[in-house]
């Protein structure tokens, strides 16, 4: 229908143009003298030159669009180069460029200009995005408008390419701490879980309650005459998951910016991590390590969207079953509720070391509310850390090594 209504309204400004040269041209003839004649005469370019306008083809242009990376973090500036070609010379008074995308998280952005051609066969245009937001964003079509000098006559064509670019959170440095073990009965004295690697003996040592029977060096034992069991390098892991809070909240964008920022601070100090985020979609990355690791939790940040309808302490409720107890369970969001304490409590109870990061606005901290609810918090065994746009870094510094 619309695509209808649009050619109609072209061919109704072709009749009118139509009339217009008739009537010019029938005022000069009736009238007579040379005012009417030297109206008509000024009047007939514009005319002829409306008519070639309606006549000439506007896919004689070939246009491309060129973006110079596809990756980007929020805030960054974006530089487009919008190229047009064509094979005429066909002298076009004015053309109007605009390029447009869409974003994942619902805003658009757009760029537009209008170009004198004249008889050039090439034209480029640029223009820059700036503060480029968070998401995924898709640019799909290229518009372009041309007309005549009086506006009688428009021509408008869509030429269809799709790019696609990722735009990350914005990620602060911070120097990442493991948090010790609270619960209700004080503090533990390991941060971090030891393991052995089996694979690999290092030496061997004296037998110890305890010891497995298949650790037992027998050659050893016959020349000692003694037990002897084989000693296995030792290593340290500290696994946390993050369990981030979606629901919808003008803060959000801050708490995907902290949520980016730690879990690069945790890979970065050797530690693993994994991440579940419930929005539209229940998602749930396992606990790992690595530079692969980082680039997958990223790029789900970049694209994860808000949650009207469901709460943190929701989530802790429906997906519990998913928390790891030997791992760091760490909770970010940016509203600190009796639910969401008494569900952290619940979990605490369970022997889980539990951490929540609340993120506050820039200079503020929590309000008096929940600073009744973090002593209510501490005395259950979870530590609430509060965290200021802007002051990531601050957010471990008093957390003990």
């Amino acid at each position: 229908m619309k695509k209808f209504l649009q050619k109609l309204n072209r061919i109704w400004k072709l009749i009118l143009l139509f009339l217009l040269i008739v009537m010019v041209f029938s005022y000069a003839m009736f009238q007579g003298g040379f005012v009417s004649w030297f109206l008509f005469y000024s009047f007939l370019p514009f005319a002829l030159y409306g008519l070639f306008v309606a006549a000439y083809p506007i896919r004689d242009w070939q246009v491309k669009r060129k973006i110079l990376k596809y990756e980007y973090s929020a805030k960054e500036e974006m530089h487009v180069e919008i190229e047009l070609t064509r094979n005429t010379f066909f002298p076009v008074f004015y053309i109007v460029v605009r390029d447009s995308f869409s974003s994942t998280i619902g805003e658009k952005i757009m760029g537009k200009k209008m170009l004198m051609p004249g008889f050039k066969r090439r034209l480029t245009f640029k223009y820059t995005v700036k503060e480029l937001p968070r998401g995924e964003h898709v640019f799909d079509q290229i518009f372009l408008q041309m007309g005549d000098p009086l506006g009688l006559i428009e021509k408008e064509k869509a030429y269809i390419q799709v790019d696609r670019i990722l735009v990350y959170p914005p990620v602060e440095e911070m120097v990442y701490k493991p948090l010790e073990n609270h619960y209700e009965q004080g503090m533990t004295s390991s941060k971090e879980r030891v393991q052995r690697d089996t694979t690999m003996a290092v030496g061997i040592r004296e037998y110890q309650p305890g010891d497995r029977f298949s650790w037992i060096n027998w050659k050893a034992s016959a020349r000692r005459n003694t037990m002897m069991t084989k000693e296995f390098e030792q290593k340290q892991s500290h696994d946390i998951m993050i369990v981030m809070d979606c629901q919808e909240n003008k803060r959000f964008e801050t708490v995907v910016s902290f949520t980016a920022s730690i879990i690069r601070a945790i890979l970065k100090k050797g530690a693993q991590v994994g991440l579940l985020s419930v929005d539209s979609d229940r998602t749930i990355f396992p606990i790992r390590g690595g530079e692969s690791q980082q680039q997958l939790l990223l790029y789900h940040l970049a694209k994860v969207r808000t949650a009207k309808n469901i709460t943190l302490s929701e989530v802790l409720d429906n997906e519990s079953s998913q928390l790891q107890p030997q791992a760091t369970i760490m909770l970010i969001t940016s509203q600190l509720t009796r639910e969401l304490v008494d569900k952290a409590g619940w979990l605490a109870s369970k022997r889980y070391n539990i951490a929540v990061f609340v993120i506050a606005g820039k200079k503020e901290g929590l309000s008096s509310g929940e600073k009744t609810l973090s002593a209510f918090a501490a005395k259950r065994g979870i530590r609430v850390i509060p965290v200021s746009e802007g002051r990531f870094k601050e957010a471990f510094g008093e957390v003990v090594a």
